[in-house]
């Protein structure tokens, strides 16, 4: 199974306005390393993005519509 990274809300909110990071799917131990590599320079415990791996078929969660 291939796997992609999303770029998500730190804090869970009900609308992290998902985005998949611009690169194509790959092996689950490639995103992984690629997603905490990320996660270390660019995210942290105030940080209000997060980066995670998910499967390639996932679908992603909008951001707020009113």
């Amino acid at each position: 199974m291939k796997h992609k990274i999303v770029e998500t809300d730190n804090f869970g909110g009900d609308y992290p306005n998902e985005s998949f990071v611009n690169l194509p799917p790959m092996c689950s131990e490639h995103a992984e390393s690629l997603a905490e590599l990320i996660n270390e320079i660019h995210s942290g415990d105030g940080s209000l993005r997060y980066w995670k791996v998910v499967e390639a078929d996932y679908v992603l969660s909008p951001g707020f519509e009113p």
